[in-house]
């Protein structure tokens, strides 16, 4: 389904709908055309890493249990993703989603509705290797894992733990096991690691890993984001091309976030999400569903529509669906970080789930 076929074009602008009548369409459409099919569930806020551009080292004040979606809620609101708006691709997320009870009943479940979504999870690799298997079993069809850097002492200094060794053979143990591909999530840092770009992409070439740098976003639960620290796009590349030749990846991106290139003529390849240089919102297919049931446009929006409360005060699916699709009706053409009057989420990326 495409912006043409509901009978409206794209169209510019920066704010959302404005008083313009919404469709009677089902889907999770919004007033620029943009119709998102591609639903992130953060499982939980909490994580068992403290990466130094997500939280600070004695971590945050998670959220109270009885907050949290439990089991039978969380899966009434993706059943109602699929089945009434739509959703074809659901992304299990955090925090950490491997500390989440139940994980792999839950997958099971989820992959059980019809129509089956394709369902993937990003994880920081910590317990992989002994649940690929079951994650598997279960129904789970690929993962993406985070992985800022392949050195020891680097790890430590980002993630202010010792766990490599861990991340890295669950990141094989899923290969193996046919989570595949399996993608690398990497954030480079001035000064940190930004020379492992390099290392990086060898060591993922030589092990079948799809690489995917993202430049640093505004979402850090200290709010110390400065742009001036952030490794760009363009410096990425600069990096990358001074040992590969790239060209740029022969099939369309679509609304997939990642710009890709071809690694010397392929078949590898990386791809660089440009979140804050190179924004491709007017492509965005997301919605987001943070661990406590607020629905969110944008990973940058202050806006939610919280949906647990209706489902705690017994609101039927539709009631539920519709509040939904006014929440994405009302999304913005873009998440203004380049603009003036930009104010960073209140909620950090581990409480609203990437």
């Amino acid at each position: 389904m495409t912006a043409v076929d509901l009978g409206f074009p794209r169209v510019p602008g920066t704010r959302g709908s404005s008083g313009v009548p919404r469709p009677d369409r089902p889907e999770l459409v919004d007033s620029f055309g943009r119709i998102a099919t591609d639903l992130r569930v953060s499982l939980t806020d909490r994580c068992n890493l403290r990466c130094t551009y997500c939280m600070p080292a004695e971590g945050l004040d998670w959220q109270p249990d009885d907050e949290v979606l439990n089991h039978v809620e969380l899966l009434r609101l993706v059943r109602i993703a699929v089945e009434l708006l739509g959703v074809t691709d659901i992304r299990l997320t955090g925090g950490e989603p491997m500390l989440r009870p139940g994980l792999e009943d839950l997958v099971a479940e989820i992959v059980g509705l019809n129509p089956r979504p394709r369902l993937s999870m990003t994880t920081n690799g910590i317990g992989l290797a002994k649940r690929a298997p079951k994650l598997v079993a279960a129904g789970l069809d690929r993962i993406n894992v985070s992985l800022d850097t392949v050195d020891p002492e680097t790890f430590k200094t980002i993630t202010r733990r010792d766990r490599l060794p861990h991340v890295l053979a669950g990141m094989a143990a899923a290969r193996d096991a046919g989570l595949t591909p399996v993608k690398v999530n990497a954030v480079l840092m001035r000064g940190l690691n930004d020379h492992e770009a390099v290392p990086l992409l060898r060591f993922c070439l030589a092990e079948g890993y799809h690489l995917r740098f993202i430049e640093q976003m505004p979402l850090d639960a200290q709010h110390g984001w400065n742009r001036a620290d952030m490794i760009t796009a363009d410096e990425i590349l600069g990096l990358l091309k001074t040992e590969f030749e790239l060209s740029p990846y022969p099939s369309a991106r679509g609304g997939a976030p990642a710009e890709r290139w071809l690694v010397d003529g392929g078949p590898g390849d990386v791809g660089i999400i440009a979140s804050v240089t190179r924004p491709f919102c007017a492509d965005c297919e997301r919605t987001r569903l943070t661990a406590d049931g607020s629905v969110r446009s944008c990973l940058f929006s202050n806006d939610e529509t919280d949906l647990r409360a209706l489902l705690r005060s017994g609101a039927e699916d539709e009631v539920i669906a519709d509040a939904w699709r006014r929440t994405m009706w009302d999304k913005l053409a873009g998440h203004e970080i380049n603009e003036a009057g930009f104010a960073q989420p209140i909620r950090p990326m581990s409480a609203i789930g990437g």
